[in-house]
Protein backbone atom coordinates (compact mmCIF):
# COMPACT_ATOMS: atom_id res chain seq x y z
CA UNK A 1 0.00 0.00 0.00
CA UNK A 2 1.21 3.42 -0.79
CA UNK A 3 1.77 6.26 1.53
CA UNK A 4 -1.27 9.16 1.19
CA UNK A 5 1.79 11.74 1.09
CA UNK A 6 5.10 10.75 -0.31
CA UNK A 7 7.11 11.73 3.30
CA UNK A 8 4.55 9.81 5.31
CA UNK A 9 7.29 6.89 5.90
CA UNK A 10 9.61 9.37 7.55
CA UNK A 11 10.05 10.83 11.11
CA UNK A 12 8.60 13.82 11.80
CA UNK A 13 10.14 16.63 11.61
CA UNK A 14 9.64 19.77 14.14
CA UNK A 15 11.53 22.68 12.89
CA UNK A 16 9.32 25.06 14.88
CA UNK A 17 11.77 25.66 18.05
CA UNK A 18 15.19 24.54 19.39
CA UNK A 19 12.82 24.08 22.19
CA UNK A 20 11.55 21.13 21.43
CA UNK A 21 14.43 18.85 22.07
CA UNK A 22 14.12 15.76 24.15
CA UNK A 23 16.90 14.76 26.45
CA UNK A 24 19.44 12.09 25.37
CA UNK A 25 19.68 8.75 27.28
CA UNK A 26 22.99 10.51 28.82
CA UNK A 27 21.95 13.26 29.71
CA UNK A 28 18.31 11.05 31.46
CA UNK A 29 20.94 8.95 33.24
CA UNK A 30 22.75 12.04 34.60
CA UNK A 31 19.47 13.64 35.77
CA UNK A 32 18.78 10.54 37.20
CA UNK A 33 22.59 10.55 38.99
CA UNK A 34 22.33 14.35 40.04
CA UNK A 35 23.61 14.76 44.09
CA UNK A 36 21.03 17.04 45.65
CA UNK A 37 20.04 18.63 48.52
CA UNK A 38 17.35 21.45 49.21
CA UNK A 39 18.97 24.90 46.94
CA UNK A 40 16.82 27.32 49.16
CA UNK A 41 17.77 25.89 52.68
CA UNK A 42 21.18 24.31 51.97
CA UNK A 43 22.11 25.01 48.58
CA UNK A 44 22.18 22.01 45.79
CA UNK A 45 25.38 20.80 45.32
CA UNK A 46 25.00 20.25 41.27
CA UNK A 47 23.32 23.79 41.02
CA UNK A 48 26.15 25.37 42.46
CA UNK A 49 28.26 23.39 39.95
CA UNK A 50 26.23 23.89 37.02
CA UNK A 51 26.28 27.92 38.19
CA UNK A 52 30.65 27.92 38.55
CA UNK A 53 30.41 26.34 35.01
CA UNK A 54 28.04 29.07 33.69
CA UNK A 55 29.93 31.79 35.28
CA UNK A 56 33.22 30.63 34.04
CA UNK A 57 31.60 30.37 30.18
CA UNK A 58 30.28 33.81 30.58
CA UNK A 59 32.88 35.53 31.68
CA UNK A 60 31.14 36.85 34.73
CA UNK A 61 32.25 36.42 38.51
CA UNK A 62 28.80 34.60 39.39
CA UNK A 63 25.61 33.27 37.77
CA UNK A 64 22.21 32.49 39.08
CA UNK A 65 20.15 29.26 37.60
CA UNK A 66 16.10 29.76 37.13
CA UNK A 67 13.74 28.23 35.38
CA UNK A 68 13.30 30.28 31.96
CA UNK A 69 14.93 32.52 29.94
CA UNK A 70 12.04 35.40 30.70
CA UNK A 71 12.86 35.12 34.61
CA UNK A 72 16.37 35.52 33.83
CA UNK A 73 15.83 38.49 31.87
CA UNK A 74 13.38 39.83 34.09
CA UNK A 75 15.23 39.38 37.01
CA UNK A 76 18.02 41.63 35.59
CA UNK A 77 15.13 44.61 34.53
CA UNK A 78 14.42 44.47 38.08
CA UNK A 79 18.07 45.18 39.49
CA UNK A 80 18.91 47.68 36.95
CA UNK A 81 15.64 49.67 37.13
CA UNK A 82 13.23 51.66 39.36
CA UNK A 83 9.17 52.16 38.98
CA UNK A 84 9.10 54.87 36.48
CA UNK A 85 12.64 54.31 34.32
CA UNK A 86 12.57 53.70 30.70
CA UNK A 87 14.97 50.85 28.83
CA UNK A 88 16.19 51.43 25.66
CA UNK A 89 15.87 48.24 23.42
CA UNK A 90 16.11 47.04 19.61
CA UNK A 91 12.06 47.33 18.31
CA UNK A 92 11.33 43.58 18.13
CA UNK A 93 13.52 42.33 20.74
CA UNK A 94 12.36 39.40 22.42
CA UNK A 95 12.19 41.33 26.19
CA UNK A 96 9.98 44.10 24.93
CA UNK A 97 7.90 41.35 21.86
CA UNK A 98 7.86 37.96 23.87
CA UNK A 99 7.39 38.90 27.17
CA UNK A 100 3.82 39.38 27.91
CA UNK A 101 4.91 42.74 28.85
CA UNK A 102 6.81 42.42 31.86
CA UNK A 103 8.47 45.77 31.55
CA UNK A 104 5.30 47.18 32.61
CA UNK A 105 3.35 44.55 34.32
CA UNK A 106 6.36 43.58 36.92
CA UNK A 107 8.45 46.85 37.30
CA UNK A 108 6.67 49.55 35.73
CA UNK A 109 9.17 50.64 33.52
CA UNK A 110 8.15 51.71 30.20
CA UNK A 111 10.19 51.22 26.63
CA UNK A 112 12.20 53.59 24.39
CA UNK A 113 11.66 51.52 21.40
CA UNK A 114 14.82 51.89 18.23
CA UNK A 115 15.15 50.16 15.17
CA UNK A 116 17.95 47.95 14.96
CA UNK A 117 20.03 45.97 11.45
CA UNK A 118 20.06 42.85 12.46
CA UNK A 119 19.37 43.83 16.13
CA UNK A 120 22.16 45.99 16.53
CA UNK A 121 20.39 49.60 17.67
CA UNK A 122 22.32 52.76 15.85
CA UNK A 123 24.48 54.09 17.91
CA UNK A 124 23.59 58.00 17.32
CA UNK A 125 19.69 57.14 18.07
CA UNK A 126 21.04 55.06 21.59
CA UNK A 127 22.65 58.57 22.21
CA UNK A 128 19.93 60.92 21.37
CA UNK A 129 17.74 58.41 23.17
CA UNK A 130 19.11 58.61 27.01
CA UNK A 131 16.93 61.24 28.57
CA UNK A 132 18.19 64.28 29.63
CA UNK A 133 18.17 64.87 33.98
CA UNK A 134 14.83 66.61 33.10
CA UNK A 135 11.88 66.61 35.67
CA UNK A 136 9.52 66.30 32.98
CA UNK A 137 11.38 62.73 31.81
CA UNK A 138 11.54 59.27 33.09
CA UNK A 139 14.71 58.35 33.96
CA UNK A 140 16.80 55.81 31.27
CA UNK A 141 17.31 52.94 33.62
CA UNK A 142 18.96 50.24 31.48
CA UNK A 143 19.75 49.72 28.00
CA UNK A 144 19.25 45.81 26.46
CA UNK A 145 20.36 43.88 23.63
CA UNK A 146 19.39 40.83 22.12
CA UNK A 147 22.08 37.68 21.03
CA UNK A 148 21.96 36.64 18.71
CA UNK A 149 18.49 38.12 17.13
CA UNK A 150 15.93 36.06 16.86
CA UNK A 151 13.68 38.30 14.49
CA UNK A 152 16.11 39.39 12.18
CA UNK A 153 17.30 35.25 11.71
CA UNK A 154 19.55 34.84 14.36
CA UNK A 155 21.98 37.10 13.31
CA UNK A 156 25.05 37.78 15.45
CA UNK A 157 25.76 41.27 17.48
CA UNK A 158 29.61 41.72 16.38
CA UNK A 159 31.60 41.84 19.13
CA UNK A 160 32.86 45.37 18.10
CA UNK A 161 29.65 46.77 17.98
CA UNK A 162 29.36 45.53 21.43
CA UNK A 163 32.18 47.00 22.87
CA UNK A 164 31.34 50.77 21.62
CA UNK A 165 27.51 50.01 22.85
CA UNK A 166 28.96 49.28 25.94
CA UNK A 167 31.69 52.40 25.64
CA UNK A 168 28.46 54.33 25.33
CA UNK A 169 26.80 52.86 28.75
CA UNK A 170 29.58 53.70 30.63
CA UNK A 171 30.09 57.27 29.53
CA UNK A 172 26.06 57.73 30.96
CA UNK A 173 26.39 55.52 34.15
CA UNK A 174 23.79 53.40 32.60
CA UNK A 175 23.62 49.68 32.88
CA UNK A 176 24.02 47.07 29.65
CA UNK A 177 22.11 43.88 29.87
CA UNK A 178 22.63 41.22 27.06
CA UNK A 179 19.62 38.68 26.61
CA UNK A 180 21.90 36.12 25.27
CA UNK A 181 19.43 33.12 24.75
CA UNK A 182 20.98 31.80 22.26
CA UNK A 183 24.84 33.59 23.25
CA UNK A 184 26.23 30.10 22.77
CA UNK A 185 25.15 30.18 18.91
CA UNK A 186 26.99 33.19 18.87
CA UNK A 187 30.00 31.76 20.35
CA UNK A 188 30.23 28.85 17.91
CA UNK A 189 29.48 31.08 14.42
CA UNK A 190 32.29 33.31 15.39
CA UNK A 191 34.56 31.09 16.71
CA UNK A 192 35.14 33.62 20.07
CA UNK A 193 34.73 33.01 23.50
CA UNK A 194 30.94 33.90 24.86
CA UNK A 195 33.06 36.13 26.97
CA UNK A 196 34.25 37.90 24.18
CA UNK A 197 31.21 39.70 23.52
CA UNK A 198 29.82 39.56 27.18
CA UNK A 199 32.92 41.48 29.07
CA UNK A 200 31.03 44.69 27.59
CA UNK A 201 27.97 44.15 29.26
CA UNK A 202 27.01 44.21 33.28
CA UNK A 203 24.57 41.46 32.89
CA UNK A 204 23.82 38.45 30.50
CA UNK A 205 20.89 35.83 30.67
CA UNK A 206 21.72 32.35 28.95
CA UNK A 207 18.97 29.84 28.12
CA UNK A 208 19.73 26.07 28.22
CA UNK A 209 16.84 24.62 26.85
CA UNK A 210 17.38 26.69 23.33
CA UNK A 211 19.57 24.76 21.32
CA UNK A 212 21.99 22.79 24.07
CA UNK A 213 19.45 20.26 24.93
CA UNK A 214 18.37 20.78 28.61
CA UNK A 215 14.94 20.22 28.54
CA UNK A 216 14.74 23.65 31.27
CA UNK A 217 16.53 26.45 32.90
CA UNK A 218 18.58 29.84 31.99
CA UNK A 219 21.22 31.32 33.52
CA UNK A 220 21.64 35.14 34.46
CA UNK A 221 24.98 36.26 35.09
CA UNK A 222 26.88 39.42 36.64
CA UNK A 223 29.29 40.61 39.42
CA UNK A 224 28.18 39.27 43.17
CA UNK A 225 26.16 42.14 44.03
CA UNK A 226 23.85 41.99 41.03
CA UNK A 227 23.12 37.91 41.62
CA UNK A 228 23.05 38.73 45.48
CA UNK A 229 20.04 41.08 44.52
CA UNK A 230 18.54 38.85 41.55
CA UNK A 231 18.40 36.04 44.50
CA UNK A 232 16.04 38.10 45.90
CA UNK A 233 13.82 38.71 43.23
CA UNK A 234 13.84 35.26 42.44
CA UNK A 235 12.52 34.58 45.57
CA UNK A 236 9.57 37.51 45.47
CA UNK A 237 9.42 36.06 41.52
CA UNK A 238 8.98 32.09 43.19
CA UNK A 239 11.47 31.09 41.02
CA UNK A 240 13.13 29.32 44.09
CA UNK A 241 13.59 25.59 43.48
CA UNK A 242 14.29 22.69 45.80
CA UNK A 243 16.35 19.73 44.66
CA UNK A 244 16.84 20.93 41.39
CA UNK A 245 20.13 19.39 40.98
CA UNK A 246 18.03 16.75 39.04
CA UNK A 247 17.59 20.22 36.52
CA UNK A 248 21.12 21.28 36.80
CA UNK A 249 22.46 17.87 36.03
CA UNK A 250 20.94 18.50 32.83
CA UNK A 251 22.03 21.57 32.13
CA UNK A 252 25.52 20.91 32.87
CA UNK A 253 25.88 17.96 30.14
CA UNK A 254 24.18 21.21 27.79
CA UNK A 255 27.21 23.50 28.76
CA UNK A 256 30.00 20.47 28.36
CA UNK A 257 28.76 18.64 25.77
CA UNK A 258 26.53 20.39 23.38
CA UNK A 259 28.01 23.67 22.60
CA UNK A 260 30.48 22.69 19.75
CA UNK A 261 27.93 20.36 17.67
CA UNK A 262 25.98 23.95 17.78
CA UNK A 263 27.97 23.93 14.01
CA UNK A 264 26.06 20.99 13.09
CA UNK A 265 23.54 22.81 13.56
CA UNK A 266 24.46 26.14 11.44
CA UNK A 267 25.33 23.87 8.19
CA UNK A 268 22.34 22.23 8.93
CA UNK A 269 20.38 25.40 8.53
CA UNK A 270 21.85 26.70 5.73
CA UNK A 271 21.09 23.33 3.64
CA UNK A 272 17.53 23.81 4.75
CA UNK A 273 17.55 27.76 3.71
CA UNK A 274 19.14 26.29 0.12
CA UNK A 275 15.74 23.91 -0.18
CA UNK A 276 13.09 26.58 0.61
CA UNK A 277 15.14 28.95 -1.77
CA UNK A 278 14.96 26.57 -4.99
CA UNK A 279 11.36 27.74 -4.87
CA UNK A 280 10.24 30.73 -6.85
CA UNK A 281 7.44 31.37 -4.09
CA UNK A 282 9.98 31.28 -0.91
CA UNK A 283 12.84 33.66 -0.68
CA UNK A 284 15.63 32.41 2.20
CA UNK A 285 19.22 32.96 0.87
CA UNK A 286 21.35 30.58 1.89
CA UNK A 287 24.23 32.79 2.42
CA UNK A 288 22.39 34.90 4.76
CA UNK A 289 22.25 32.41 7.41
CA UNK A 290 24.26 32.76 10.32
CA UNK A 291 23.35 30.38 13.10
CA UNK A 292 20.19 28.33 13.00
CA UNK A 293 17.55 30.37 12.26
CA UNK A 294 16.02 30.39 8.77
CA UNK A 295 13.40 32.82 8.13
CA UNK A 296 11.59 32.51 4.97
CA UNK A 297 9.53 34.97 3.18
CA UNK A 298 6.76 33.65 1.17
CA UNK A 299 4.55 34.67 -1.47
CA UNK A 300 1.09 33.66 -1.99
CA UNK A 301 0.43 31.20 -4.55
CA UNK A 302 -2.75 28.73 -5.52
CA UNK A 303 -1.57 25.98 -3.61
CA UNK A 304 -0.50 28.45 -0.28
CA UNK A 305 -2.31 31.39 0.68
CA UNK A 306 0.16 32.54 3.16
CA UNK A 307 2.38 31.68 5.20
CA UNK A 308 -0.10 30.11 7.90
CA UNK A 309 -1.59 28.13 4.58
CA UNK A 310 1.48 26.61 3.79
CA UNK A 311 2.78 25.85 7.69
CA UNK A 312 -0.68 23.59 7.47
CA UNK A 313 0.50 22.10 4.26
CA UNK A 314 3.46 21.22 5.39
CA UNK A 315 2.09 19.84 8.67
CA UNK A 316 -0.09 17.28 6.09
CA UNK A 317 3.90 16.18 5.42
CA UNK A 318 4.95 15.38 8.66
CA UNK A 319 7.00 18.56 8.50
CA UNK A 320 5.96 21.28 11.47
CA UNK A 321 7.35 25.14 11.50
CA UNK A 322 6.00 28.07 13.11
CA UNK A 323 4.36 31.28 11.00
CA UNK A 324 5.93 34.47 12.02
CA UNK A 325 3.73 36.57 10.29
CA UNK A 326 1.50 36.01 7.36
CA UNK A 327 4.55 36.23 4.66
CA UNK A 328 7.21 35.01 7.11
CA UNK A 329 8.10 31.02 8.01
CA UNK A 330 10.20 30.06 10.98
CA UNK A 331 12.88 27.32 10.77
CA UNK A 332 15.31 26.36 13.65
CA UNK A 333 17.55 23.87 13.29
CA UNK A 334 18.43 21.71 16.54
CA UNK A 335 19.67 18.55 18.27
CA UNK A 336 16.62 16.56 17.25
CA UNK A 337 16.52 17.27 13.51
CA UNK A 338 19.36 16.06 11.08
CA UNK A 339 19.38 16.21 7.25
CA UNK A 340 16.76 13.28 6.42
CA UNK A 341 14.60 15.78 8.28
CA UNK A 342 15.67 18.47 5.55
CA UNK A 343 15.28 15.75 3.02
CA UNK A 344 11.18 15.32 4.41
CA UNK A 345 11.08 19.02 3.25
CA UNK A 346 12.47 19.31 0.43
CA UNK A 347 9.54 16.04 -0.71
CA UNK A 348 7.05 18.08 1.09
CA UNK A 349 8.00 20.91 -0.81
CA UNK A 350 7.83 19.54 -4.14
CA UNK A 351 4.33 17.39 -3.39
CA UNK A 352 2.64 20.83 -2.18
CA UNK A 353 4.42 24.04 -4.82
CA UNK A 354 5.81 21.43 -7.32
CA UNK A 355 9.56 20.78 -8.27
CA UNK A 356 11.65 23.50 -7.68
CA UNK A 357 12.45 26.05 -10.28
CA UNK A 358 15.70 25.13 -12.48
CA UNK A 359 18.42 27.62 -14.40
CA UNK A 360 20.19 26.96 -17.35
Amino acid sequence: MTAKNPTAALASADFRSDTVTRPSAAMRAAIAAAEVADDVLDGDPTVGRLEAVGAAFLGKPAALFVPSGTMANQLAVGVWTQPGEEVILEERAHILSFESGALGALHGCQSRTLPGDGGAMDLDLVAAAIRPDFIHCPNTGLVAVEQTHMSSGGRVIPEAYLAELGALCREHDLPLHMDGARLAHAAVATGRPAADFTRHVDSVSLCLSKGLGAPVGSLVAGDEDFIERARFLRKRFGGWMRQSGILAAAGLMALEENVERLAEDHALARAVAATLDAHASLSAPPASIETNLVLCDVTPTPAAADAAALAERLGEHGVRVMALSPNTLRFVTHLDVAPLHNEQLRMALEAILGPPETTS
